[in-house]
């Protein structure tokens, strides 16, 4: 098939890697025009994936129009706060009959829209069918280096979700299907605030069990919001709830989970963003996850303690103990 990637960060240039190793021709779009000729040029992305070399059918572009002449398959990964304003301009180009992947995780300042609802209000009415989310642990220095790698892609539609799956299908990805794109997608934005809690506590050295507790009961309130907006729970028990929280909970590599550390260690927020160079979509998703789930009266402890510590400056060790000094209570809603 004929793939598109926008987005050259280190996950728009991952999947751009794993589409090339099973696709005849993939486009990889970088919104600095002047360092796409570079990167086409050296045959890797030296800056966010040092070391892994573009296949041969994949081709670095600044060119949008050009990127996307007659994709069969497209998949967007550009930070979740730019997504309306890029594909905006993508919808004057696109085909109608292109599957769309999202692959941008995060909920909308502002607006508390999803990436679906966005895509919905800027895209054309034809475009709504083919809409597809991606969503599962991976990695994406693991996905470029073609390690073992599930991913589910979710959509309302069966045929733009096979698509995509297919397209990205091969190799070591294995890649599942769904229908809950509301699962998927809040899964895959929420789970990044309680790696950023995860990586506090590990961070000011509250042990293993602490984190298991953080891990557990983080599901526990994406799944609370999840449910109240229309998902399946079941679905956070997959791929895109519990697969996608262990990893970015405990894995070295989870950006988010390094904003924790640092922060538990007693660092300033704009130096551990400084010193990371990249987007850690869990600092942006905390407020807008704390303000949809006061819109929805759905209750976040964890979630709303990182919010507290991340724009209200409340003291590390004071969120943990607050956290801990809660009201006793049963461990399921249901059994309130």
């Amino acid at each position: 098939m004929r793939c598109a990637v926008l987005g050259a960060g280190s996950w728009g240039t991952a999947l751009a890697i794993q589409l090339a190793r099973t696709n005849e021709q993939v486009r990889l779009w970088d919104h600095q025009a002047e360092r796409a000729p570079l990167l086409q040029q050296a045959r890797e992305n030296q800056r966010y994936m040092a070391g892994m070399r573009f296949p041969d059918t994949l081709e670095v572009t600044g060119d949008l129009v050009f990127a996307l002449e007659g994709v069969q398959v497209l998949i967007e990964v550009v930070p979740s706060q730019t997504v309306r304003e890029v594909m905006a301009e993508a919808a004057r180009m696109l085909p109608v009959d292109a599957a769309i992947c999202c692959a941008s995780k995060g909920v909308e300042t502002g607006t508390l829209m999803t990436m679906n609802e966005v895509l919905e209000e800027v895209l054309p009415p034809g475009h709504h069918p083919m809409l597809t989310f991606l969503a599962g642990p991976s990695f994406a220095k693991e996905v470029a280096q073609g390690l073992p790698t599930a991913v589910v892609v979710a959509g309302h539609n069966r045929g733009p979700a096979d698509m995509v799956s297919e397209a990205l299908h091969g190799g070591a990805m294995r890649a599942y299907y769904t229908t809950d794109v509301v699962g998927a997608e809040l899964g895959g934005a929420l789970k990044n605030v309680i790696a950023i809690a995860c990586g506090v506590a590990d961070g000011m050295g509250a042990g293993q069990n602490a984190r298991a507790a953080l891990i557990t009961r983080g599901l526990a309130e994406i799944t609370r919001l999840a449910v109240v907006r229309g998902a399946n729970p079941l679905t956070l028990s997959g791929l895109a709830g519990m697969g996608d929280l262990v990893l970015t909970c405990t894995g070295d590599l989870s950006r988010n989970r390094r904003v924790g550390l640092g922060l538990g260690r007693g660092q300033q927020l704009d130096a551990i963003l400084a010193d990371l160079g990249q987007v850690a979509e869990g600092v942006i998703t905390a407020r807008s996850a704390r303000d949809l789930a006061q819109r929805e009266g759905v209750e976040m402890p964890i979630s709303e303690e990182i919010y507290q510590m991340l724009y209200q400056d409340k003291p590390v060790d004071a969120a943990l103990m607050a956290l801990m000094g809660r009201a006793r209570k049963a461990e399921r809603d249901d059994e309130r």
